[in-house]
């Protein structure tokens, strides 16, 4: 399984996201993950690297990560997922919607793609494993985690999921965040361990704690 993945900064006048087209090498079917803003650049990326899209990709549901699944969807006829949590929490909907449980693998091409449920930031954020790749959305960033507060969120929650993650990611995972503060993406999870200090947290009390504190300053100095 060889999978290359494209890395496209997205942004807007007040915030910047991470969108990442996946490709199988041997079939050059594609997925792609959270597009947002800049269509033209994905359709570009797309087109220059001779791929085929058959999946869209949505680690959750806030405008920032699916602004054009929609409208990608209807052009191409690929599918689109997100976690049954997800859509039934927060009523999503657009074009072609297939909803994912927990681990509930496919493939595209050759690639399998696994579906990993990680609430916190939202009530069904889903993070994807892709050979060797790990891509979080909000949920775990390189330097941090994603905020704790909002319809659906919850830092219980969070907690678990990143001890969860702890436990099942090898260390030479790359892992792919929906934003970054300084480090670039696709860092390996054994050295984002050293960044983070959200996962050095072993009692769920202390996590809260600080996840929830106050005057926390640039939660949106997004690079």
């Amino acid at each position: 399984m060889q999978v290359s993945v494209h890395i496209m900064t997205a942004s807007t006048p007040i915030t910047k996201n991470y969108v990442y087209l996946v490709a199988d090498e041997k079939s050059k079917k594609a997925v792609l993950v959270d597009p947002v803003w800049e269509k033209s650049m994905v359709v570009e990326v797309m087109e220059e690297k001779g791929i085929t899209l058959t999946h869209i990709l949505l680690t959750h549901s806030h405008p920032d990560h699916v602004f054009l699944a929609d409208s990608l969807a209807r052009d191409t006829g690929c599918i689109v997922h997100m976690s049954q949590i997800e859509i039934d929490y927060y009523n999503f909907n657009c074009h072609n919607l297939v909803p994912l449980n927990n681990n509930e693998q496919f493939f595209c091409g050759n690639t399998l793609i696994t579906p990993i449920l990680t609430p916190g930031h939202t009530k069904g954020s889903l993070c994807y494993m892709i050979g060797n790749n790990l891509f979080t959305g909000d949920t775990l960033f390189i330097e941090g985690c994603g905020l704790c507060w909002g319809k659906g969120a919850d830092p219980e929650e969070m907690f678990e999921s990143l001890q969860m993650l702890k436990q099942i990611i090898p260390g030479q995972m790359k892992i792919y965040p929906g934003h970054r503060f300084g480090v670039k993406p696709g860092l390996q999870f054994e050295n984002v361990l050293q960044y983070n200090i959200y996962l050095d947290f072993k009692k769920k009390e202390e996590f809260i704690k600080y996840r929830m504190r106050k005057n926390q300053h640039l939660l949106f100095a997004f690079k």
